[in-house]
């Protein structure tokens, strides 16, 4: 490669020191140039999943489009509300989230004073 850093590469264990080759079962460019210097085909290393044959199996039963929700049957089951206390605000400033000590009571600080009036 045109850098100087050293990546073994193991297509016996699928494994190349980028990490690129474990992780997203695509042979990377280190195991692509390993490849060909041994005259080995590289598409062996492609993992099944990105295959055509795979994804024509996705494909091969046939679709029912839903239609219009008028005709569809009504829902029978319980209905699910959700918790308004777990639900998170969006507006304002954040809630305070750490524990207060000594340092944080108002008998500490002193009197609050107004900036305006002084009062």
């Amino acid at each position: 490669m045109t850098t100087e850093k050293v990546l073994v590469v193991d297509l016996a264990r699928q494994t190349c020191d980028c990490g690129h080759f474990q992780v997203e079962r695509i042979p990377c460019r280190h195991v692509i140039a390993c490849c060909a210097n041994q005259r080995l085909d590289w598409q062996l290393y492609v993992h099944d999943v990105y295959k055509m044959t795979e994804v024509r199996k996705v494909y091969r039963f046939e679709f029912t489009p839903l239609g219009d929700p008028d005709t569809w049957p009504a829902y029978e089951r319980p209905t699910l509300v959700a918790n308004p206390a777990q639900r998170r605000t969006s507006k304002g400033r954040p809630k305070l989230t750490r524990y207060l000590n000594e340092m944080d009571s108002r008998d500490m600080r002193g009197p609050r004073i107004c900036r305006l009036c002084g009062a």
